[in-house]
């Protein structure tokens, strides 16, 4: 059992890595996705894998961990199961009404999404908690009862119920669940008390709405993949990530599919801030490029930045994850000319097929045949010629472009990566300027398959001046698997003011969700040594309609300690974010939130004592690329990163090849190779 496996799902590729205890060394393979079945992929590069350690079987696998978009793309697509609503009487039609904003404040004609659950699948049963927890209408059973078998009867796979202040007394809740068990025994159930006991009802409708809308979707899928490992010899409990980059047992996600939202990007992002913390980056900004569109966050003093929830195609989601801005802007993202004859890149995406024109499958130019056509990517191979590439289609494709623009090819594809740089600049500027931060204070980290391409670029628009690109970048997401924690989340809304007063009620909640925490450690065995808890309260000055989230300091007792520390560090981030603060103002808490994590085995993060040498060693051939059309073609040494060992220096331009990822300096970029082999690259002056 001394082979631990992450698996990470693209919209292009399936990434897997595995680590090998005993030797202590981590293999990587890249497979294409199959969007139609992604366990197919998932099988074949665990296949691949154990053939490529050396004939290792499944039954040496101890540990097995999964990203995971099937949820992501169920909603994005609309292929969720047929859902029905189980709401108070009178608020029927919340799902639809929402917060009454338009999607889009200066188009009369935008859209708002269409609801998950159809009007005729949404019923009201009579009932009422008030805003105080008390009951004022008792639940009608019979109601109840009237209403699961019109939903039976209309043929559901699945039901949400959502009732008024539920958050604060969820008896009715939970007796409704019990009725709807009763008369459907089959069917898939979700109650806002378990999903997100928040206040915001619309807010909380809709997230345990979506919680239903995808999980028979999504235990559909994890119980397959699971009996598939099974069959094939996996003795071990497999785990899935969740949004907030800790993971969890099959079983557990099953319950709350919600948690997955993010499933995918949010293990890179915490590999990626403890690689970087070892080699003393504690405040980066994180940049995973893919196939199909790219994921950023913010990482300070090493932890990554956390929110309570996003809104997904229009619809708001609230569940515990970290702060990872996307958008379309990928390897495979389509260039295209719109109606003003300007040239557009994404969101459309050629994916895994037909892919890229170079793939041999497609005819439209993507983001990699821009970069196929100027030779920073290999024009005959990639994943050390585990795939063919044909050039003289990617330059037939740009060709297209070009002609109507009156540019030349490699003016057409040097404009390509110049808008879908501009793409990704935006997307980091969200997650930085307008939360408070300075993009030119952190380290831009750039991994997934194209990320290390496209960083010099990028850093250069936003004035970043240090890039830190990890080992196995083209897989981080896989690897950064292996270095999370087993995680979870509680909650509990409950207004009040944080004065003196109020020091030992806000302990009281705290010790009781300190108390859910415990219960979970024993129910996923957590050695008590490696039992962590994290507290943070959302707060605002007494008026506000919306909160922020401040971290409480480790240990700090509030009958104890007093509130003035936790006020100050609320006035902190409130001037941070909106530019003042109102030291006279009431400050109130309205959600309590606490984090219990566990430890698990991780891949540690380790030094190369390997002596320095000539970087000229590495180099494995020179390559006419294209880095200006004015300048045209220029020799540029193309450098095997395997052959790299720590303490070597290079300058640009130059070119690090590696399976699972290629990494271009601009010219006057300086390149060295830190103790723990990761490319540390110094942005030179621009020109």
């Amino acid at each position: 059992m001394s082979l631990r496996i992450g698996v990470d799902t693209g919209g292009t590729f399936t990434d897997v890595c595995a680590f090998d205890e005993e030797t202590g060394r981590v293999h990587v393979r890249k497979v294409s996705s199959t969007p139609d079945d992604p366990g197919r992929a998932i099988v074949q590069g665990v296949t691949e894998i154990l053939d490529q350690i050396g004939g290792r079987t499944i039954d040496e696998v101890g540990y097995f961990a999964h990203g995971t978009t099937v949820g992501t793309n169920a909603l994005l697509t609309g292929r969720g199961a047929r859902t029905g609503l189980i709401t108070t009487r009178g608020f029927r039609d919340l799902l639809e009404l929402g917060r009454g904003r338009r999607p889009s404040m200066y188009d009369p004609q935008a859209d708002k999404p269409t609801p998950q659950v159809p009007r005729h699948l949404r019923m009201e049963v009579t009932e009422r908690v008030r805003h105080t927890g008390l009951v004022e209408t008792p639940l009608d059973e019979d109601d109840v009862r009237r209403a699961v078998r019109e939903l039976k009867d209309a043929a559901v796979d699945s039901i949400a119920v959502c009732l008024l202040y539920s958050y604060l007394n969820a008896d009715h809740e939970r007796r409704i669940g019990e009725i709807i068990r009763e008369e459907m025994p089959d069917v898939y159930v979700s109650l806002s008390c378990d999903v997100l006991p928040e206040f915001r009802e619309y807010e909380r409708l809709s997230t345990v709405v979506t919680n239903s809308y995808v999980g028979p979707v999504v235990a559909n899928y994890l119980a397959r993949l699971r009996q598939v490992l099974a069959d094939r010899g996996l003795t071990a409990v497999p785990h899935v990530t969740q949004s907030n980059g800790g993971v969890i047992p099959f079983s557990t996600a099953e319950a709350l599919p919600v948690r997955l939202v993010l499933s995918g990007p949010s293990t890179g992002v915490v590999g990626a801030a403890q690689i970087c913390s070892a080699a003393g980056f504690d405040d980066i900004i994180t940049f995973d490029m893919g196939g199909t569109s790219s994921d950023i966050s913010l990482v300070q003093e090493g932890r990554p930045k956390v929110t309570a929830g996003m809104e997904l195609d229009g619809r708001p989601v609230r569940s515990p994850m970290l702060d990872i801005h996307t958008v379309g802007a990928g390897g495979g993202s389509l260039a295209w000319i719109d109606s003003g004859n300007h040239l557009r890149v994404g969101p459309q995406s050629a994916g895994a097929f037909p892919g890229p024109a170079c793939y041999g499958n497609g005819d439209d130019a993507a983001v990699t045949d821009a970069n196929v056509v100027l030779r920073m990517l290999n024009p005959e191979y990639l994943l050390n010629g585990q795939m063919k590439i044909d050039r003289s289609a990617s330059v037939a494709a740009v060709q297209r472009l070009a002609e109507p623009l009156g540019l030349s090819v490699e003016e057409t594809a040097l404009g390509i990566l110049r808008v879908v740089t501009a793409n990704m600049a935006r997307a980091i500027r969200v997650v930085s300027v307008q939360r408070g931060y300075d993009p030119r204070e952190y380290a831009l980290v750039p991994f997934g398959g194209a990320g290390p391409l496209h960083a010099s670029r990028l850093a250069r628009e936003l004035g970043m001046r240090t890039i830190v690109v990890p080992e196995i970048p083209g897989a981080q997401s896989a690897l950064g698997l292996l270095m999370t924690d087993v995680k979870t989340d509680f909650m509990r809304t409950l207004i009040t003011a944080i004065d003196d007063s109020s020091a030992a009620t806000v302990d009281a909640v705290f010790d009781e969700l300190a108390r859910r925490a415990q219960e979970w450690f024993v129910e996923e065995e957590v050695d008590e040594g490696g039992r962590e808890l994290r507290r943070r309260m959302d707060l605002r000055y007494r008026g506000q309609n919306f909160e922020l989230a401040v971290e409480v300091p480790e240990g700090h007792g509030f009958v104890e300690h007093g509130v003035g520390a936790v006020i100050e560090l609320f006035h902190e981030a409130h001037e941070r974010v909106y530019g003042y603060r109102s030291e006279d103002a009431a400050v109130e808490v309205v959600t309590f939130r606490l984090e219990a994590s566990g430890s698990a085995a991780h891949v540690d993060v380790r030094r190369d004592e390997t002596s320095p040498s000539d970087p000229a060693k590495a180099i494995v051939e020179t390559r006419s690329t294209c880095f200006d059309p004015a300048e045209g073609y220029v020799d540029t040494p193309v450098y095997d990163r395997s052959l790299l060992t720590p303490g070597d220096v290079f300058t640009g331009p130059a070119i690090v090849e590696q399976m699972d990822t290629t990494t271009v300096l601009l010219p006057s970029d300086a390149c060295r190779v830190d103790e723990y082999r990761n490319l540390i690259v110094e942005i030179g002056e621009q020109r």
